[in-house]
C-alpha cells in the first residue's frame, strides 16, 4: 500500500498557498510561485523533491520553479502553454499521472485562463484532495484572463459534481474577503454566517481557511449556487439597478454566475 500523504499549506508572497504533499521521504508541491517556502520545507523535514505541478502560467505560481530545479528529481507537469516554465511535461485532461505512489487526475478547468487545469487525487482511505488554483477559491472563483466566463462556469460546475468531501487545496488565503461579497448576495444565509465566524477564529489565529470542504462551499459560496432563488433574485435585482452586459436570460445558471462574476470585480 502507498504511504499516507502529509497535507502542508505553505506561505508564500501576501496571501499564496504553495501546497506541499509527502510522504516522510518525497514531496510533491503544486504552484510554487517561489522557491524559499519549498527549500525551507523540504530542508526542515528531510524530504527530496518528486515532481512540480503546475496548474497555470501566472508569475505566482511559476515564479520560483527556476529556483527548484537543482533539487527536483522527476519533472514539472504542466499545461502546454508558453509562458510555462521549460522543460516540462504538458499534461490535458484526462491525462493520470502516478506520483508519490498515487494516480493524480488532470482535470480540465479553463475560464481563468484558457490553459488552466486542476488535479484530484482520490484516495482509498482519505478524502479526495483538489488542487485548483485560482479556478474555485473558498466563498468564490477566479477572475477571467484569458479564458472565457463561459469556460469558467462550466469548470465550476464540474467542481461542484466532485464528491462533498473533497478538500479544495486552492491557492489563495482570499476567504475572509469572499465571505463578505457573498452576505451581501445571502445577507440570511446562516451556514454562511457560522463559516465566516470559523474563518474569522481561524485568521485570528494566523491559521489558514484552507483547505476548504467542497459540501460546505456548496451552501456558501454564491458562484456554486446560481440556481439558488436568493442568488438569481441578488443578481436580479442588481441587474435592475446596475444593468451590465450578460448573455442569455437572467434567471439562467451562466447568466446569473457571469453577472455575479462582474460584479464581484467590482467589489470592495
Amino acid at each position: 500500500m502507498p504511504a499516507a500523504l502529509e497535507l502542508i499549506a505553505l506561505p508564500a508572497f501576501t496571501d499564496n498557498y504553495i501546497w506541499m504533499l509527502h510522504d516522510g521521504v518525497q514531496a510533491l508541491v503544486v504552484d510554487p510561485g517561489e522557491a524559499a517556502p519549498v527549500l525551507d520545507a523540504l530542508q526542515a523535514r528531510g524530504l527530496r523533491l518528486a515532481a512540480i505541478l503546475v496548474t497555470h502560467h501566472h508569475g505566482d505560481h511559476i515564479g520560483g520553479v527556476a529556483g527548484l530545479r537543482a533539487v527536483l528529481e522527476g519533472q514539472v507537469f504542466a499545461p502546454p502553454h508558453a509562458l510555462n516554465p521549460q522543460p516540462c511535461e504538458a499534461v490535458q485532461n484526462g491525462q493520470v499521472l502516478t506520483l508519490l505512489g498515487q494516480r493524480f487526475e488532470v482535470l480540465g478547468t479553463p475560464g481563468h485562463t484558457a490553459d488552466h487545469v486542476s488535479y484530484l487525487l482520490k484516495q482509498a482511505s482519505e478524502a479526495p484532495l483538489l488542487f485548483c488554483g485560482d479556478t474555485l477559491f473558498s466563498a468564490g472563483c477566479g477572475r477571467v484572463f484569458d479564458g472565457s466566463l463561459a469556460q469558467l462556469h462550466a469548470s465550476l460546475e464540474r467542481l461542484a459534481a466532485l464528491p462533498d468531501q473533497t478538500r479544495i487545496c486552492c491557492a489563495h488565503e482570499y476567504t475572509l474577503s469572499n465571505l463578505r461579497f457573498a452576505r451581501t448576495i445571502e445577507p440570511a444565509n446562516e451556514a454562511l454566517a457560522r463559516h465566516e465566524a470559523w474563518c474569522e477564529a481561524r485568521r485570528a489565529g494566523q491559521d489558514p481557511t484552507l483547505p476548504a470542504l467542497l459540501a460546505t462551499e456548496l451552501l456558501i459560496n454564491p458562484f456554486l449556487r446560481c440556481r439558488e432563488p436568493a442568488v438569481k433574485s441578488a443578481v436580479q435585482a442588481r441587474l435592475a439597478s446596475e444593468p451590465c452586459a450578460v448573455n442569455g436570460d437572467a434567471d439562467e445558471p451562466l447568466a446569473v454566475f457571469s453577472a455575479l462574476r462582474l460584479w464581484k470585480n467590482e467589489f470592495r
